[in-house]
């Protein structure tokens, strides 16, 4: 039972961080984009951060966790959606290819965080904000002492319930709104969303922008509490924001399947360390890596299954076919019948015979030759 246990509190953080990549990305996809500089994204959201958080904790004389949470989550925010500002720039505005530029920024983010990040490392391999951690760590007071209810529901740092919030509201913004009902228009057919008056570059900067915000607030919850607050080059944050990219995929770029997905893949992820232990069996070392791959060939075998269901639903029907109507329970010969009604209808043969009568007398030839 406490291997279970033990399994669920490390699947659940984990699940939250891709949670937010994937929440993030889905909103940029809507728009038409395909940013894949979200682990580049998230590292830059990580290290902005920590490093406010840091020098908040490191300069003042008497540190407030509160200011702490506001000043980390501010400057994340910020350097995050300036990441996306410039995919969206050299996307939108300049055309650049959106393959080329996501794996450019991925590439991009990762370099500025690491080589700012040796000024506060000062040849150290990590540093830490304790004080960031503590208050992005901090349980549900009352329910997080709820026995083993409260140790599994209720306790994680508010980011974790926050990107839960998220996607329901993300969820209702894309189905319920006029703003997220033209974000789709704009994502799946510019030309019409134009013609019918939305602002098409507007939409598209804005959600790229907003979703690169959403992703670099993954990294920062990776940095400040499931990492404990210490910041490390090693490399775990590209890792996870790959994992973001293909939990969109897995959840077929649905907001409310990226929470049990991303939990999902939480568990699938540990599943080395703790499914031997509750099996008492024994797994060899070199297993390890082939079990850490089970998100993505689960996402893979998704991917098969989708593309497979959309390629039958749209092969042509026979000719020789007569469905029927689900809405209307009327045959095809139902509809025919309306259709020679109309036709014995002395209107329709006047109108057929002067056709007639003007076709061949405009030298259009016998048409029953």
């Amino acid at each position: 039972m406490s291997s279970l246990i033990a399994w669920i509190l490390r699947a659940i953080p984990f699940g939250t961080i891709i949670m937010y990549g994937a929440l993030g990305e889905t909103l940029t996809e809507k728009s038409g984009n395909l940013n894949l500089g979200v682990p580049g994204i998230m590292y830059l959201g990580g290290f902005a951060g920590f490093a406010s958080a840091y020098y908040y904790e490191k300069l003042s004389a008497n540190p407030s966790a509160f200011v702490c949470v506001i000043l980390a989550l501010l400057c994340a925010l910020i350097a995050s959606a300036l990441g996306g500002l410039i995919y969206a720039f050299l996307t939108i505005s300049l055309r650049a290819n959106q393959n080329v530029t996501g794996l450019a920024l991925t590439t991009f983010g990762m370099g500025v965080a690491n080589f700012f990040g040796v000024f506060i490392l000062n040849g150290a391999s990590y540093t830490a904000a304790p004080l960031a951690y503590k208050a992005f760590s901090a349980m549900i007071p009352v329910l997080s002492g709820l026995g083993v209810v409260g140790k599994v529901l209720f306790s994680y740092g508010f980011l974790a319930y926050a990107a839960i919030v998220l996607a329901v509201v993300l969820h209702w913004f894309l189905t319920r709104t006029r703003a997220g009902l033209n974000l789709r228009a704009v994502g799946e057919n510019p030309a019409t969303a134009d013609a019918a008056g939305i602002n098409v570059t507007l939409y598209k900067y804005v959600a790229t922008c907003t979703g690169a915000a959403i992703c670099g607030v993954g990294g920062l919850y990776y940095v400040l509490d499931y990492n404990q607050g210490i910041w490390a080059t090693t490399g775990q944050i590209e890792a996870l924001g790959w994992l973001a990219v293909a939990l969109v995929i897995f959840t077929t770029w649905k907001p409310l399947n990226a929470i049990w997905g991303a939990y999902l893949f939480g568990v699938l992820y540990w599943l080395y360390q703790f499914l031997p232990s509750l099996l008492g069996i024994t797994v060899a070392s070199y297993m390890t890596d082939l079990i850490q791959m089970l998100p993505y060939v689960v996402t893979i075998v998704v991917l098969i299954v989708v593309s497979l269901r959309k390629k039958k639903e749209n092969q042509p029907r026979s000719i020789w076919a007569f469905p029927t109507s689900a809405r209307s329970g009327k045959n095809i010969f139902a509809e025919f019948a309306k259709i020679a009604h109309f036709a014995s209808k002395p209107r329709f043969l006047l109108e057929m015979g002067l056709f007639v009568f003007w076709g061949r007398a405009g030298g259009l030839g016998d048409f029953g030759e």
